[in-house]
């Protein structure tokens, strides 16, 4: 077994919610008074921690504003968007696939604690992972901290583990530490872009990602 530990991004990788995101942030910019702005533009920046992401597509956002439009994005994400999200297909059947090889399962997402947490528990997935970490516990994406994190928390070294995520963010912070990683390209970012970050491979479905691992993993 090369790879002793997995580390998931969550949203576009494990989880078909990157419309979901892009509705709701939309939605709570207009509540805040803030200009309108292309769905292109929101979908880049899935991936990064909240405020990160608030600033990259809103770099004129008052301090005022911030904690309303932060308040707004997580109220119309739970409760105001219509656009349906749920796990991909074949991820809840891979997940114990791993588990049982007696591999390390990890989270490290742009998510607060709070959403992850909500979402897992909705899921019943609260046992699933053996560590998480969002980006309002450390540093953003794609600064490698959480990764480190995780790493120290399982014991195990950078080549022991490999990252999956469908962003460049996800690659890029593994890439800094020497880790593995490989791209799904069924999330935020396009294939060409994951591609010049230089993954193992790039998987266009859980399917496809969990007979990958098992034949070079």
């Amino acid at each position: 077994m090369k790879y002793s530990l997995v580390i998931f991004d969550w949203d576009g990788t494990l989880s078909d919610s990157t419309g979901r995101i892009v509705d709701s942030m939309r939605m709570a910019a207009a509540h805040v008074g803030l200009r309108a702005a292309r769905d292109s533009d929101i979908q880049n920046i899935i991936g990064l921690g909240l405020p990160e992401a608030i600033q990259t597509v809103w770099p004129e956002i008052t301090i005022e504003q911030m904690p309303l439009m932060r308040e707004a994005y997580a109220r119309c994400f739970v409760y105001d968007s219509s656009v349906p999200m749920a796990l991909f297909p074949g991820a809840t059947d891979m997940l114990a696939k791993l588990s049982e090889q007696g591999r390390q399962l990890a989270v490290a997402t742009g998510k607060s604690r709070k959403g992850l947490d909500r979402i897992l528990a909705d899921l019943d997935m609260t046992t699933a992972f053996h560590f998480t970490r969002c980006a309002d516990e450390t540093q953003s994406k794609p600064h490698p901290l959480m990764l480190s994190q995780i790493l120290e928390a399982a014991g195990v070294s950078a080549k022991e583990a490999l990252m999956v995520g469908d962003t460049t963010y996800d690659l890029q912070m593994a890439a800094t530490i020497g880790m593995a990683t490989v791209g799904m390209s069924h999330g935020a970012h396009d294939e060409s872009r994951l591609q010049a970050c230089g993954p193992e491979v790039i998987c266009h479905s859980i399917d496809e990602l969990s007979n990958w691992i098992e034949i070079h993993g």
